[in-house]
């Protein structure tokens, strides 16, 4: 898990240093009408976030645009940050590539691909009706002349080339490899990056996820620690008092990371402090872990997107300046509220449970805690 961050960061930083942020926001700032800027401002930040796993990255790429978008058209404040945080937490909780999915499915023992389609199926309906929403009620008063900003197109080949060879079954080791090499690649060919910087922005890319790496280390050995002294059993055993089957199941892990993540405002750090336990409820009540996974990721996303001293909601707000407050927003993030119940319905009608159906999973090869 602690490899894959490092490299997650590595591709992270090397597409970044050639421009794919940039030409990627400036796409889609240059083809989407001016009349729907709202809804298409939530759009880029589903694609920025997807592409590179990060939410914080995506709001700070976008956040200065979007404000100045805002306040020249006469938008909606408020509607306006809305709209990037629920795009920047659509890209959180379901890139391959994001420290949360990483988390999640690490902890679980599943596949990120056969996460990602579970938790596409729960997202999907509430990012579409969100676009809807966007396009009915973000409307501008006046219509912005949106200017052609420059962009290249092979610059957005190494996160599309990430996002496909994820999908498609290749070993996340061997994706983000190619990612940083194909990234690496352009910047060498275009001028961007020499051999030296390439190895620098690499090198940077490790650093800026030294933070996450040591703390999953420790809180990966904290949790051994627990669970050999038996603590992960005398919370199985309250937990136990509420759990009837897989469904109250499902809830007790959605309430669990949730209460976490408001806790400790770190949506990865939730994710990694529950998933033994989780993983537990998993094995004992045959919750199938691509669901446990998944359910880890949205909740921890969900609250860590709506708290008002989370990273995000406070970046996103620095760039107001003071002219909206997290109440003004908060009601506003419509997409994580509909994420929020989209998640709920699918723990009493699994509409998203397509390929849990197809390929059961073998809980027989599942170690109890209490037998390891």
């Amino acid at each position: 898990m602690c490899i894959i961050y490092l490299l997650a960061g590595a591709f992270a930083a090397v597409s970044k240093a050639i421009g794919g942020v940039d030409s990627t926001v400036n796409l889609g700032l240059t083809y989407i009408p001016a009349n729907y800027i709202i809804a298409g401002i939530f759009l880029i930040a589903c694609f920025i976030s997807l592409a590179t796993g990060t939410s914080v990255g995506s709001i700070v790429a976008l956040g200065p645009i979007a404000v100045g978008l805002a306040q020249k058209a006469g938008l909606s404040m408020p509607l306006t940050l809305a709209s990037l945080l629920g795009g920047a937490m659509f890209g959180d909780n379901l890139s391959v590539i994001s420290d949360t999915t990483i988390a999640a499915t690490r902890t679980q023992g599943c596949e990120m691909r056969d996460k990602f389609r579970v938790n596409l199926f729960i997202a999907l309906p509430a990012a579409v009706i969100t676009i809807i929403l966007l396009l009915i009620f973000g409307r501008p008063e006046t219509v912005p002349s949106i200017q052609v900003y420059d962009f290249s197109l092979i610059k957005v080949v190494p996160y599309l080339m990430v996002l496909i060879l994820s999908l498609i079954g290749v070993n996340v080791f061997v994706v983000l490899t190619i990612g940083i090499l194909i990234s690496g690649s352009i910047g060498l060919y275009y001028g961007e990056l020499t051999f030296l910087t390439f190895s620098q922005q690499i090198f940077e890319g490790f650093k800026g996820m030294i933070d996450i790496f040591i703390l999953s280390m420790l809180t990966g050995g904290l949790a051994e620690l627990t669970s050999k002294a038996g603590g992960i059993q005398y919370l199985m055993e309250k937990i136990q008092k509420f759990i009837r089957g897989r469904r109250t199941a499902e809830i007790g892990i959605a309430a669990l990371v949730s209460l976490t993540d408001a806790a400790v405002a770190n949506n990865t750090v939730a994710i990694i402090i529950n998933g033994p336990i989780t993983k537990e409820i998993s094995r004992r009540y045959k919750v199938d872990p691509r669901r446990c996974a998944s359910i880890l990721d949205i909740f921890s996303c969900i609250v860590q997107g709506i708290i008002p001293y989370g990273a995000q909601m406070l970046i996103l707000l620095s760039f107001a300046k003071g002219i909206v407050s997290p109440i003004d927003v908060i009601p506003l993030v419509w997409y994580i509220h509909l994420l929020a119940i989209s998640t709920i319905i699918s723990i009493f009608i699994p509409f998203s449970d397509g390929i849990i159906k197809r390929t059961p999973w073998d809980f027989n090869k599942e170690v109890s805690i209490d037998e390891l």
